[in-house]
C-alpha cells in the first residue's frame, strides 16, 4: 500500500532534493545536446554515409515521428508504472539509441539509433509531472523553469559544439559524447529521485494508434524519399500512396472509437481547435523546409552556389537562429494575451513569407541566411506559442490537456514534414551529374516554404471567427 497521501494537498509529499533537481537539469542539458547535433551535422552525414538530401533528412525526422507518437501516452505509463520508473525506461531506450548512432557503420543503423533517440521527447513532460507530485506549486514552476532552460541551453551547445567534436573525433562521437553524459546521469537520478507510486487507472493506452500513426508517418517519410529517388515506377509509387492513405484511414477511425484515444480528434469539431490546428500544421512545415534548407545551402560548395562551410561554422551560423527561438517561446504567450492569437500569426507568416521570397531572389551572403533563420525561428516560435496559449484558454478547463497535446503533436508533425519536403525538393532538383542541389533547387525550396508560410494568411481569413474566439 502506497504511503503518498490520496488527499489533495500537497502537506507531506516526499521531499525531491535541490541535487536531484539539478541532476535532472543535467540530463535535460545532455538531451538537449544529442537532439541538436543533427541540424549543423546533416550535410557532413549525408558525404560520410553517401546518401542524398532526401534520405538525410529521415536522420533528423525518425527524432521527431518517435516523440509525436510517445509523448501523448507517457503521461499514462508515468501513472501506470511509476513516472521515475519510466523515465528511467525511456532513458535506457535512449542511450541504446545514442550509442547505436555513436558506432554507426551505414545509413540504417544510424536511421534506428534515431528512432531509439526519439524516446527522449518525452521526458520533459515526464520530468514536470515528477517534479509537481514532490513540490509545492511555486517550488514546481521554480524546478520546471530550470529544467526547461537547461535543455534548451543544450540545444545550442550541441549545435555549437557539433563541428568541434567532429573534426577533433569523428561524427560518431557527436553521438557518443552526449550519450554518456545521459547514462551517467540516469544513474545518478534513479538514485536521488524519490519513488512515486503508480497511480491505478481505468483507461487502457492506445497502442493501436500508436501503431498505426506511427506506421502512417514513417510511410510517408520513406515514400517522399522514393519518389525523389527517381528510380520508383509511377505503380510503385500509387501503391505507396494507396499505403499512407490506408494507414491514415485506420488510424482515424481508431481514434474516433477509441475509449482512450492518444489523441482525441473530437476536439477538432471546436473551431477554435480545428483552426488552430491547421495554422500550427501550415507554420511548422514551413520552418522545417527551412530548418533543412539553410544548413545544406550552407554546405554546397563555395565553387558553385554556396558557401562550402563546415559543420562548425553551419554551427556558429545557425547558433543566433537557436537562441532567438528558444526566447520567441516565452515571447509567444506575452503576445498573444495583448494582441490577440490571430494578429501574432498574421505577423509570423507575413515576416516568414517575406524571408524566404526574399532569399528565393537573394541568397549570395553567409549573413543572409543567419538572418533569415532568426526572422524564420521567431515567427514560427512566437505563432505557434501563440496558438497554443490561445488555445488552452478557449477550450474547457477539463480538455486543455487533450488540446495543446494535440497542438504540440501537431507541431512536431508539421516540423517533420517540412523537412522532408524540403530533401524531396533539393533530391529531385539534383545535377544529374553530380548529384548535388543545384541553385535552382534551393530557391524553389525557399520559394515553396514562403508560399506555404503565405497559406497562413488564406487559412487566417478563412477562419477569421473562430480564432477570434
Amino acid at each position: 500500500m502506497s504511503t503518498t497521501p490520496m488527499s489533495g494537498t500537497l502537506a507531506s509529499p516526499v521531499p525531491i532534493s535541490k541535487l536531484a533537481i539539478g541532476a535532472l537539469g543535467v540530463l535535460a542539458l545532455a538531451l538537449g545536446s544529442l537532439q541538436s547535433v543533427v541540424e549543423p551535422a546533416l550535410p557532413l552525414l549525408q558525404r560520410a554515409l553517401g546518401v542524398s538530401p532526401a534520405e538525410g533528412a529521415l536522420v533528423g525526422n525518425t527524432v521527431l515521428i518517435t516523440g509525436a507518437v510517445l509523448t501523448p501516452v507517457v503521461g499514462k505509463l508515468g501513472d501506470r508504472y511509476g513516472g521515475k520508473r519510466v523515465l528511467i525506461w525511456l532513458m535506457a531506450v535512449v542511450s541504446v539509441g545514442g550509442l547505436l548512432a555513436g558506432t554507426a557503420p551505414n545509413f540504417p543503423v544510424l536511421l534506428l539509433g534515431q528512432v531509439l533517440q526519439g524516446a527522449m521527447v518525452g521526458v520533459l513532460p515526464l520530468s514536470f509531472i515528477l517534479v509537481r507530485k514532490h513540490l509545492s506549486a511555486g517550488e514546481s514552476q521554480v524546478a520546471i523553469g530550470i529544467v526547461v532552460a537547461l535543455f534548451t541551453g543544450g540545444g545550442m551547445v550541441g549545435t555549437a559544439s557539433a563541428g568541434p567534436i567532429a573534426d577533433a573525433l569523428s561524427w560518431q562521437w557527436m553521438f557518443a559524447l552526449p550519450t554518456i553524459a545521459i547514462i551517467v546521469t540516469t544513474v545518478v537520478v534513479a538514485q536521488l529521485l524519490p519513488q512515486d507510486p503508480p497511480i491505478r487507472s481505468d483507461s487502457s493506452i492506445d497502442w493501436p494508434g500508436v501503431i498505426l500513426l506511427s506506421a502512417t508517418l514513417l510511410a510517408l517519410m520513406i515514400g517522399l524519399v522514393s519518389v525523389t529517388g527517381g528510380s520508383v515506377p509511377p505503380l510503385a509509387i500509387g501503391a505507396i500512396a494507396m499505403l499512407v492513405a490506408a494507414l491514415a484511414t485506420g488510424w482515424v477511425a481508431v481514434e474516433r472509437q477509441a475509449a482512450a484515444p492518444m489523441v482525441d480528434l473530437r476536439m477538432l469539431a471546436l473551431p477554435a481547435m480545428r483552426n488552430a490546428f491547421m495554422l500550427t500544421f501550415v507554420i511548422t512545415a514551413s520552418f522545417g523546409m527551412v530548418v533543412f534548407l539553410l544548413p545544406q545551402l550552407f554546405a554546397a560548395s563555395a565553387d558553385g552556389h554556396g558557401f562550402g562551410a563546415d559543420t562548425t561554422d553551419i554551427g556558429l551560423l545557425l547558433l543566433p537562429g537557436a537562441i532567438v527561438g528558444a526566447l520567441s517561446d516565452s515571447v509567444g504567450g506575452i503576445a498573444a494575451r495583448r494582441f490577440g492569437p490571430r494578429a501574432v500569426v498574421l505577423v509570423g507568416a507575413v515576416v516568414t513569407a517575406a524571408t524566404m521570397l526574399a532569399l528565393a531572389a537573394m541568397h549570395t551572403a553567409a549573413w543572409q541566411l543567419a538572418l533569415a533563420k532568426v526572422l524564420t525561428a521567431f515567427a514560427a516560435g512566437v505563432g505557434t506559442t501563440a496558438l497554443l496559449a490561445g488555445t488552452a484558454t478557449a477550450v474547457a478547463a477539463e480538455d486543455t490537456g487533450i488540446a495543446t497535446s494535440l497542438l504540440v503533436v501537431t507541431r512536431v508533425i508539421g516540423i517533420a514534414i517540412g523537412v522532408q519536403v524540403g530533401g524531396a525538393i533539393l533530391a529531385a532538383g539534383a545535377d544529374p551529374t553530380t548529384h548535388q542541389p543545384t541553385e535552382s533547387a534551393f530557391a524553389t525550396g525557399f520559394l515553396v516554404a514562403g508560399l506555404v508560410a503565405a497559406l497562413s494568411l488564406l487559412v487566417v481569413r478563412v477562419t477569421k471567427k473562430g480564432i477570434e474566439a
